[in-house]
């Protein structure tokens, strides 16, 4: 099986996320959603607007979010605004929340769980995705990289619950109350993001995760836990699968002993699991090469 490149810089700039962008060499055509976590506030962790801008605007792209499935300032649409023009990102780039006013549904041809993945209908906008994540510990997967923004993150309301609860619910409120095994759960994961690459095409997306501010709590964290290890860099890759196989390795093989909080936010959590469903749907190859930028 050939492996998967996957790029690589320590630089975390605004200017190192274009360079590694163009590396990448899959120039994204059409209208060109960007989905990144807006960050629930109180939270800071998330990926800040001075360091995004260059490279929405090189992709002349649209930033794209859908509404969380818990109580937070960005389960209502409106406050959901508020949170986005607080955090800066309408002052960089237009913005849509995609499941505003309505979600549909894609197919999951060959999932572990799901038959559909519900999205924000807005998704039906764009020709191209760049999957622009921050990577970070996460309280239910474990971590939250590529796999976990373009599952979770495109989900509706609706979709984030579906997958949450393995198919059994739409309905937020009772999510908790409807919780399946973490596999299967994490397996749901998968499912969601086949649909949406089948969706909008594998050819037609690029993943980059920046590994900064690494918390064990997600940008979804209205008071995430401050970071105990340092920055790591920028990653990127077509394949997402890869992608979140080297961020999850450069962690574990991290010489930073701060790491261990981290590891283990991501280990008793089965978080790799989501990778080795995701490559056993074909969504990618967990052996890679690393290729340095810098």
């Amino acid at each position: 099986m050939s492996k998967a490149k996957v790029y690589f810089t320590k630089d975390i700039s605004a200017d190192s996320l274009v360079r590694i962008y163009e590396t990448v060499k899959r120039e994204l055509k059409g209208k060109v959603a960007v989905k990144i976590s807006t960050g629930e506030p109180g939270g800071h962790n998330f990926l800040q607007p001075e360091l995004i801008k260059n490279l929405v605007n090189r992709v002349n792209g649209t930033i794209v979010e859908c509404c969380t499935a818990y109580e937070g300032r960005r389960l209502d649409p409106k406050e959901h605004w508020k949170a986005i023009k607080e955090h800066g990102f309408l002052d960089i780039a237009p913005c849509d929340i995609m499941d505003e006013h309505d979600d549909m549904e894609i197919p999951v041809e060959g999932g572990y769980h799901l038959k559909t993945n519900i999205v924000g209908k807005n998704l039906e906008n764009y020709d191209s995705l760049l999957m622009l994540s921050h990577f970070k510990g996460h309280i239910m997967g474990g971590f939250g990289g590529a796999l976990k923004n373009m599952s979770i993150g495109i989900a509706s309301t609706k979709g984030k619950t579906y997958i949450h609860t393995k198919a059994v619910t739409t309905d937020y409120r009772v999510m908790f109350d409807n919780l399946p095994t973490q596999d299967e759960f994490l397996e749901s994961m998968a499912d969601a993001c086949k649909g949406v690459i089948d969706y909008m095409g594998a050819e037609n997306i690029v993943y980059i995760n920046v590994a900064n501010r690494l918390s064990v709590d997600c940008d979804c964290s209205d008071h995430p836990k401050e970071p105990e290890m340092g920055d790591i860099g920028i990653f990127a890759s077509v394949d997402p699968v890869a992608l979140d196989q080297a961020c999850y390795d450069a962690v574990v093989n991290s010489p930073d002993e701060g790491k261990a909080s981290l590891v283990e936010r991501m280990n008793s959590k089965h978080g790799i699991h989501t990778v080795e469903a995701a490559a056993e749907l074909g969504l990618g190859v967990r052996e890679y090469d690393v290729i340095n930028v810098d």
